[in-house]
């Protein structure tokens, strides 16, 4: 991953994809990557990334698939993110570090928009009114939902809700997120997600 072009100063991306898709990997990896190329760079993500957007991350990620309707969680995740904005992201951008987001406003416009629901006017209608700023680059790692499912199986823990709705809301997921990079091709990018998580960094290191 040494060498490659050198990424400006202030520069705001995030990364995305289907549960178990490494996402989390790769935007650890990334950050190391500039930072040993001498970026300042604030690694955060969502639900989370702030005090009380971890707070509400709770509510979203652990209990059953049926505790929030998908017009609740549009209204949790903006309240979450907005929060996240105003004391993590905003700040380290104005310092003009590199903020690389373990999910962001493309997780609610896939996860509550397109796959939950026609509710995609209400998702653009919120973010115009509240959060406002996209991402100069997404990631969308791209991988098989069955494969995906089980490395959550694998991985455990509480923060299963999304993953309990099946391989069926996996599938619309991963189509949700294609469509949404075939939409916004000068900022998304599909990264082929198969392989080991060095070759994948290296993958996602050339689109940026």
């Amino acid at each position: 991953m040494a060498g490659g072009k050198a990424v400006s100063p202030r520069m705001f991306i995030s990364f995305e994809g289907i549960d178990g898709s490494g996402k989390s990997t790769q935007a650890r990896l990334l950050a190391e990557t500039l930072r040993e190329e001498g970026h300042e760079v604030v690694l955060t993500r969502e639900p989370g990334g702030s005090e009380g957007a971890e707070l509400i991350r709770r509510l979203l990620v652990e209990g059953g698939a049926e505790r929030w309707s998908a017009e609740t969680e549009i209204l949790l995740f903006n309240a979450a993110r907005r929060d996240h904005i105003e004391r993590t992201i905003l700040p380290a951008l104005a310092r003009n570090a590199t903020v690389i987001s373990d999910r962001f406003a493309d997780s609610t416009r896939v996860y509550q928009g397109a796959t939950r629901g026609d509710l995609t006017d209400k998702v653009e209608a919120l973010h115009r009114l509240m959060i406002e700023i996209e991402p100069d680059r997404t990631f969308v790692i791209d991988i098989d939902p069955s494969e995906g499912l089980a490395r959550g199986a694998a991985r455990g823990g509480n923060e299963d809700r999304f993953e309990s709705m099946g391989l069926g809301f996996q599938e619309k997921l991963r189509a949700g997120f294609a469509a949404l990079a075939a939409q916004h091709p000068e900022r998304v990018r599909m990264i082929d997600g198969t392989g080991g998580k060095a070759e994948i960094a290296v993958r996602v290191r050339a689109a940026l």
